[in-house]
């Protein structure tokens, strides 16, 4: 009999159960990879919403809406934990997701504000994000929280259409390089030397960034990327409930579900994790309708 108190009971004690992971699209991938390489014998499930990317466009409403059903999804699975890969949906959704399953082991993913702030030098710290991200009270929060504390100023910057160009595996093109540009260039000549990566899809194209902060004057540009962090407090919620497996890999230890096409999501995979994964094709509906899938 465990001695938690009945407010952190898991749904689920059995270890053998699978962890579920989510992002709009292939972003939460960035995270995949850390929580694959730390956790190698777990049951993971993932699931893109790429059908429905980016949601940094959508109303909070709209993503609140849409990340319950997945949540949804995945306690229909069994999984005995959720971690939200999306900043965007983290700061519309989380609370939505535990209160509605208040048992359910939930991880979200926030942009590192305090890390970023400790490592500065300059005390400028540039925020790279999507729009929705930026203006959610959870940020503002946060950012004001931080602000207080010391002398560090954060310089907003929502990324439009960088998404979109990772969504579609633009990851060294010139487009896509020249979006970065736009949004890096700036932050640097107003003096930020740390830059924080406040959506799951941006470490993917993390080299543009680095290269476009040294290409505006920042020689060693300080990078940060929260996807081992959120491991962490995984690894700790697993352990805190007994539930971290330790027996064997399963044969499947990643099953993958698409709300757009299989094949692009198998792609990814290979492409940037080099993680085999059986893929799944889940009918959602389109943007513009109910947030529930068929």
């Amino acid at each position: 009999m465990s001695d938690l108190p009945l407010s952190v009971m898991p749904m689920s004690t059995d270890a053998a159960a699978p962890v579920g992971i989510f992002d709009s699209g292939i972003g939460g991938l960035s995270v995949l990879r850390h929580i694959h390489a730390a956790l190698p014998q777990e049951h993971l499930l993932y699931f893109a919403d790429s059908g429905y990317a980016p949601y940094g466009d959508k109303s909070e409403l709209q993503i609140v809406a849409r990340s319950l059903a997945i949540a949804s999804f995945f306690v229909e699975q069994g999984v005995k934990a959720l971690v939200v890969a999306c900043n965007t949906a983290t700061a519309a959704a989380i609370e939505a997701i535990r209160r509605q399953w208040p048992a359910l082991l939930v991880v979200g993913i926030e942009p590192g504000l305090k890390p970023a702030s400790v490592q500065s030098k300059s005390s400028i710290v540039g925020v790279l994000a999507t729009r929705s991200t930026l203006s959610s009270a959870r940020f503002v929060a946060l950012r004001e929280q931080i602000m207080a504390a010391g002398s560090t100023r954060f310089l907003s910057q929502p990324c439009v259409g960088l998404v979109e160009q990772i969504e579609k595996g633009e990851l060294q093109s010139l487009a896509t390089a020249a979006l970065v540009d736009r949004y890096v260039l700036p932050l640097i000549a107003q003096g930020a030397d740390t830059l924080v990566l406040g959506c799951t899809h941006y470490p993917f194209v993390r080299e543009l960034i680095a290269a476009s902060a040294r290409q505006g004057g920042c020689l060693v540009p300080v990078v940060i990327d929260t996807g081992e962090a959120v491991t962490r407090q995984l690894m700790r919620l697993l352990d805190s409930t007994h539930l971290r497996y330790h027996g064997e890999r399963p044969p499947e230890s990643l099953i993958a579900y698409t709300t757009a096409s299989a094949s692009s999501l198998s792609t990814a995979l290979e492409n940037l994790l080099q993680i085999p994964a059986q893929v799944r094709q889940i009918a959602g509906r389109t943007a513009t309708a109910a947030p529930w899938f068929e």
